[in-house]
């Protein structure tokens, strides 16, 4: 158990520090790509949320 609370911190750290670095530089053309963007992380939602399913699955298999 303490080694997925490690797991998950080191994913949360990275991620924030990912964000932060991409961030810094603004993209002029966010608004005329609202369209893409937004499918975009819709898609990004959809699989993260069928990999969490898959891997409650498994956990829940697995005990």
């Amino acid at each position: 158990m303490e080694i997925a609370f490690l797991l998950v911190t080191l994913i949360l750290i990275f991620s924030v520090v990912s964000t932060l670095l991409l961030t810094k530089k603004p993209d002029e053309n966010y608004r005329s790509s609202t369209k893409r963007n937004t499918f975009n992380l819709t898609l990004i939602y959809v699989v993260i949320i069928f990999l969490a399913l898959i891997s409650l699955g498994i956990y829940i298999w697995l005990t």
